[in-house]
C-alpha cells in the first residue's frame, strides 16, 4: 500500500506532517467539461453495484465516490469508467492514514522562497524545476502557485519533499483537497431579543442585540461571508450599496458572481444571520453593515480558499465569517472514530489568514470568525477553528445551555445563540424553538419549501437554521456593531471586548476556570449590548492597559 508523509506547514523550524495512503475503495473521477456524471454512472452500473458520493468539486468536474465491494469488482468498474468518452481521468484516491478521509491532489504546488531572494531569482528556480508559474501570490513574500508541466502522478509528493531540502525554500506542499463540511446542524428572532414564542413560552436567551441596536446597527462596516453561494436577489440584500465586492473562488476561473449552485443552500442564511437588512422579514445582527459575499464551494486546502481571505482583506472587509471546516464525527455517537481525528491548517491557508489579520483594515486587521463545529467533540482538533489568530464560536440554545452538538475545548472564545436538538442519552431537553429565523435562498436554493411550518409561505425565510454555522455569523455581526462605534480597535481589542462582556451562562455546569473560561462556552454567551457600550469607551484608558475591573467600571458608568 502506497504511503506518503506530506509536509503541509513549517513553523518555528518544525515540520507538520500529514500521512496519506492509497485507497482501494475510493475513486476520483474527472469528467470532460459539461459532461453528465450521473448519467454516465447510470449507463455503466447495470447490476446491484452501489456507490456513495463522498464529495464533488463540480466546478472542476471532479467526483469522489466510495464503494463497499471487493477489490476486483471495484477495479473492473474503474476500467469501465475509464473507457467512457465523457471521462477525462479515473483513479484511486488517497486517504489520510488516521481516519481514512479521502484526499485528492491537483498537481498544483504552493511554494515560498526565502525573503532575501529577488523575484528574478525565484522564477529562475521555478524554471529550473520545469514548473509552470500559475500565479505569484501577493499576500506573502516570494510565494508562488505553480504546476508541473507533465503528469507526475503521486511522484508529486516526493518532488515537494525534495524541494524542501533546499535552504532557500520556506514552504512547499501540493494542493491537497479535503472534504469540507458546512457547520449546519417567526419572525420570532429570539436570538436577538427576549421573545414570546407559541404564545405561552417566554424565551430569554438572546445575545442582547436589541439593546445594541439602540446605539448602532452596524453602519460603516463590511462583513465578508465566505460560503457556498448567495442569493443576492433576496429582498433583504437588494438595498443599494448593500453588496460590496462580490467574488467567486470556486473553479479554475475566479469571477465576481457568488450565486449558488443547485445544492448550495448554506451561504444565504449565514449572510442573513450576520447582516440581513430586516426591511421585510428578518434582521441580521448588524443590518446596516455591508455584505461582501465570497463564494467558495471547493474542498479544504485549495488555492481558492487562500485567495478568498486575501480578497476580503484587500477589498475592505472588517470582519470575515467562516461557517465551515473539516469533516466531524456524528454528534450523538460517542464511539465515532472521527471524533479523535486531527485536521490541520495548511501553510497556504494559514499565510492567507495571517495576511488578512496583518494587512486588513489598514493594518488593524480583519477580525476572523470560524464555526467551532457540530461534532460534539474537541475543537482543538480542528486546525482552522483552533488557530490562535481566529475566533472560534460555539452554539448555545434557547434555554441558555450548550447546544448538544456544539464542539468544546480550550480554543473556544465565545458562544452565540443557535438551534438545538433533544439528546435523551444526556438528559438534554428538547429546544423551545425550531432554531434561528433568517433569510433562505429561494427557488432551487431553498430549504424552505414555502410551508408556514418551515418558514414563510413565499420561501424567503427559514425558521430552523442552526448549528455553529448560525452562531458564527451571529458573532461576526456583533463584531461589526463593535467596530461601528469604534473603528480604531485592533483585532485583539475586539476579542478582549467580546471576552469581557460575555454572559457566563450555565454557571452550575459550565465549569468556568479562574480566568473566566469554560471548555463548553469559551468566555460565555456574547452580550452585544454590553460589548457596544464597552467599545465606545475603550480608548478612554489612553495607555491601553485593560483589566476586568476596569471593564466593569466602564460598563457601570
Amino acid at each position: 500500500m502506497k504511503k506518503f508523509n506530506v509536509t503541509y506547514d513549517i513553523k518555528n523550524h518544525k515540520r507538520k506532517m500529514l500521512a496519506i495512503i492509497k485507497s482501494n475503495d475510493t475513486l476520483v473521477i474527472r469528467m470532460h467539461q459539461g459532461k453528465d456524471f450521473t448519467l454516465m454512472m447510470h449507463n455503466i452500473i447495470k447490476d446491484h453495484t452501489q456507490y456513495r458520493m463522498i464529495f464533488t468539486l463540480a466546478s472542476a468536474d471532479v467526483y469522489v465516490i466510495s464503494m463497499q465491494h471487493d477489490t476486483s469488482k471495484i477495479n473492473a468498474l474503474k476500467n469501465e469508467i475509464a473507457a467512457e468518452n465523457d471521462v477525462r481521468f479515473v483513479g484511486y484516491s488517497f486517504k489520510t492514514e488516521k481516519n481514512n478521509e479521502p484526499v485528492i491532489y491537483t498537481e498544483n504546488i504552493f511554494i515560498q522562497f526565502d525573503d532575501n531572494l529577488t523575484e528574478n531569482e525565484c522564477e529562475i528556480i521555478i524554471n529550473n524545476f520545469s514548473f509552470i508559474k500559475k500565479s505569484k501570490l501577493t499576500f506573502i513574500t516570494n510565494g508562488y502557485f505553480v504546476a508541473t508541466q507533465t503528469h507526475t502522478g503521486d511522484h508529486l509528493f516526493n518532488i515537494c519533499e525534495e524541494i524542501l531540502k533546499r535552504k532557500d525554500i520556506q514552504h512547499c506542499h501540493p494542493e491537497l483537497i479535503h472534504h469540507k463540511e458546512p457547520k449546519i446542524i417567526h419572525p420570532n428572532q429570539w436570538h436577538l431579543k427576549q421573545t414570546v414564542v407559541r404564545v405561552e413560552i417566554d424565551v430569554d436567551a438572546s445575545a442582547n442585540v436589541e439593546n445594541a441596536h439602540k446605539i448602532t446597527r452596524g453602519q460603516g462596516t463590511t462583513i465578508a461571508v465566505i460560503d457556498d453561494g448567495f442569493d443576492l436577489t433576496h429582498p433583504e440584500f437588494m438595498r443599494d450599496g448593500k453588496i460590496i465586492h462580490p467574488a467567486n473562488f470556486s473553479g479554475a476561473n475566479s469571477n465576481s458572481d457568488p450565486s449558488p449552485g443547485p445544492t448550495d443552500t448554506h451561504g444565504t442564511p449565514c449572510a442573513g444571520v450576520a447582516c440581513a437588512d430586516g426591511r421585510y422579514g428578518a434582521s441580521g445582527v448588524a443590518p446596516e453593515a455591508k455584505l461582501m459575499p465570497i463564494r467558495l464551494a471547493e474542498g479544504l486546502g485549495s488555492l481558492g480558499e487562500a485567495l478568498a481571505f486575501v480578497w476580503a482583506a484587500d477589498n475592505g472587509a472588517d470582519i470575515i465569517s467562516c461557517s465551515w471546516g473539516p469533516v466531524e464525527g456524528i454528534w450523538f455517537d460517542p464511539d465515532d472514530p472521527e471524533h479523535e481525528v486531527t485536521a490541520e491548517l495548511p501553510a497556504l491557508t494559514r499565510t492567507a489568514i495571517d495576511y488578512a489579520i496583518r494587512k486588513g483594515r489598514q493594518g488593524k486587521g480583519c477580525v476572523i470568525f470560524f464555526a467551532a463545529g457540530n461534532g460534539n467533540e474537541s475543537v482543538d482538533n480542528d486546525g482552522y477553528a483552533s488557530y490562535e489568530h481566529v475566533i472560534a464560536v460555539a452554539a448555545c440554545n434557547d434555554r441558555s445551555m450548550r447546544s448538544t452538538y456544539s464542539d468544546f475545548g480550550k480554543a473556544l472564545w465565545c458562544t452565540f445563540p443557535s438551534g438545538d436538538f433533544a439528546n435523551p442519552q444526556e438528559h438534554h431537553p428538547s429546544p423551545l424553538t425550531p432554531g434561528i429565523w433568517t433569510t433562505d435562498g429561494r427557488r432551487e436554493y431553498s430549504d424552505n419549501k414555502k410551508l408556514s411550518n418551515t418558514g414563510d409561505i413565499f420561501g424567503n425565510y427559514i425558521n430552523s437554521f442552526n448549528g455553529t454555522s448560525s452562531a458564527c455569523p451571529g458573532a461576526a455581526g456583533v463584531a461589526a456593531l463593535i467596530l461601528s462605534v469604534n473603528p480604531l480597535l485592533t483585532v485583539q481589542e475586539v476579542k478582549d471586548i467580546i471576552r469581557y462582556t460575555c454572559d457566563q451562562i450555565d454557571k452550575k455546569y459550565g465549569f468556568y476556570n479562574k480566568h473566566g473560561h469554560s471548555q463548553w462556552y469559551g468566555y460565555g454567551r456574547i452580550n452585544a449590548g454590553n460589548a457596544v457600550q464597552l467599545a465606545r469607551k475603550w480608548h478612554e484608558n489612553t495607555n491601553g492597559a485593560r483589566s476586568s475591573t476596569k471593564e466593569r467600571q466602564l460598563l457601570s458608568e
